[in-house]
Order: C-alpha cells, then structure tokens, then sequence
C-alpha cells in the first residue's frame, strides 16, 4: 500500500524523517524534495565499473545552469530524510520529465532505515536550464511486510554529499 499524503504528514518525526519539512510541498500520495546547489560529472571519458573515477563538482549559479545532452550529473536533495518501517521510493516529477529532463530513473528503490540525502542520477535530452532549490523529484512510502532487516550499514548510508558510484566495491574480495 502506498501512503496517502495526509498518512506521511500524520508519520512524521514517527516513521518519517524529512528536514527540512514544509507543508506546500505535501502530494495527494509524496513528498517533494529540492535540488541542491551543487552537482558531480565524472571526468572520465570511459567508465569502468571496478574503478573509482575522477570527478567534477559543479555549483549551480543564482541565474541558473544548462545542463548538456548526453551527460550523466549527479545531484543531491536539499532534504535529508529517514524512514522507519516503510520503503521509501523516489520518482522524477512528471512536470519536470516533461521538459526532457530525466531524474533517478534506475534506481529509485529505497530501503527500510535508509538515512542521508537522496543522490539523483540526471539527464537530459537537449539542453535545459536548471536552478537549485526546484522541487526536482517527489518521494512516496509503500508499507512493508513483517518480520524485515533494516538498511543499516550499506555503501550510501548516512550520507552527507552527492555520493557518486560505489560499485567498484563490489568487486574486492
């Protein structure tokens, strides 16, 4: 079951954490959460998944950024959010996907206890303008089903930074 927003409101500070919290950004059924100021590109011509990679920080001006086609940027939320006993799901919004502009398209699955801020993996199909604190993506809570092991000590957990690929993690013994 996913919650309604009137359920995610009545769980705050319960079994959801969101700071910093306002009530215009509450959906029917999510939460919208903003795009901070800052972004990662990956320097690297060619990516290799057993490999950490140089990467780029960007900041996005006060006038606002064109992103370019074709090029993966890392982003963060300006929310910090926690949940207990609910999977948390992120999603694009359908206003912003409408511009072309594509957000945490592959790997929007939360897990139950994740902590930090939400990295967004986006892309564009021509160029767009984008500004910082636009509410970017919206995250929605499903119910879970008992008994479950909570997200407690994974690669992207408490989290304070744009968290670029870790994958190569997976490769050592």
């Amino acid at each position: 079951m996913i919650l309604s927003g009137v359920e995610i409101k009545s769980r705050l500070n319960k079994d959801i954490f969101i700071h910093p919290f306002s009530d215009k950004r509450i959906n029917p059924n999510s939460y919208n959460l903003r795009l901070d100021n800052k972004l990662l590109i990956y320097r690297d011509e060619v990516l290799d998944m057993k490999k950490q990679h140089a990467k780029e920080e960007i900041i996005i001006p006060e006038k606002g950024l064109i992103l370019e086609p074709n090029r993966l940027y890392l982003g963060r939320t300006i929310e910090y959010t926690r949940t207990e006993n609910l999977v948390p799901m992120l999603e694009g919004r359908s206003s912003i996907g409408r511009l072309g502009l594509f957000v945490h398209i592959t790997a929007g699955f939360g897990d139950v206890g994740f902590s930090g801020y939400w990295t967004l993996e986006i892309f564009c199909v021509q160029p767009i303008k984008i500004y910082a604190g636009i509410e970017i993506c919206q995250v929605y809570y499903h119910d879970i089903s008992k008994p479950f092991e909570t997200y407690s000590s994974g690669k992207y957990q408490n989290n304070d930074a744009i968290q670029p690929s870790m994958l190569y993690k997976d490769f050592k013994p």
